[in-house]
């Protein structure tokens, strides 16, 4: 479990509290549960090559998203473009009544969901197949949360429009599961390169090789390798939506 001095130690490397012996605000974003925090010690002991990144770009956001309909509706908006680019498309989603319903968004035409949301037609596609999933039993997300994570993934790619970064990304953020390691994401691929000094972005599988040694926390891997990576590109540590 990471000390609480140690949190305020890399509040304050990261310029967010001052260095005096008051005692130092909270960050403005939730910190990592308390499962998380030990998942985080255990594994930057198991592999030291994790270790400098929250010391430098301070402590690691904890980002969340709904369960349910609504968090798999949210995966689908950030398919293959930049996380600012999907929070603004969710932000907009959000805004037209009905749309995070599978029945009221059903009820959208293209006109509304790329028009109004800003969805690419494929995007409003999958949206719209996701939706007629969950209303006829197809997905069903109380018995995805008991499956096996290799199974949920199998379950939710039967869907149209929902491939296996989506279905990771929901099971990595929406469910909170600790072993997620979506191998097909540029940026955590680009992070790799970075930090441990590959002479180019790892494919796929060679992520994914490279991703067994953090099991059983490749889920914290992959939050740490993203937060990693805003910080080197100047990204914000933390994006709405």
């Amino acid at each position: 479990m990471t000390h609480p001095r140690q949190w305020a130690d890399a509040l304050q490397a990261a310029g967010m509290v001052s260095s005096s012996p008051a005692t130092p605000s909270p960050p403005p974003f939730p910190l990592p549960p308390p499962w998380a925090m030990a998942g985080l010690a255990a594994l930057v002991a198991q592999d030291p090559r994790l270790a400098p990144i929250e010391p430098a770009a301070g402590p690691l956001p904890w980002r969340s998203r709904a369960p349910g309909f609504a968090g798999l509706l949210r995966a689908i908006c950030g398919q293959q473009i930049s996380n600012q680019a999907a929070a603004a498309i969710w932000r907009r989603l959000c805004a037209v009544p009905g749309a995070l319903d599978p029945a009221g968004l059903l009820a959208l035409d293209d006109a509304t969901l790329c028009g109004v949301a800003g969805l690419s037609r494929p995007k409003a596609a999958h949206a719209r197949s996701l939706a007629a999933a969950c209303l006829d039993g197809r997905l069903d997300f109380t018995a995805l949360a008991a499956l096996p994570d290799a199974e949920a993934v199998r379950r939710m790619t039967l869907v149209k429009g929902l491939g296996p970064w989506t279905a990771e990304i929901h099971l990595l953020f929406a469910e909170q599961r600790p072993d997620i390691f979506p191998v097909g994401d540029l940026a955590l691929a680009a992070s790799a390169a970075h930090l441990l000094g590959l002479p180019a972005r790892p494919k796929p599988a060679e992520l994914g090789a490279i991703a067994l040694g953090w099991a059983p926390w490749r889920s914290l891997a992959a939050r740490l390798l993203w937060h990693h990576w805003r910080f080197v590109t100047g990204r914000p540590a933390v994006e709405d939506g």
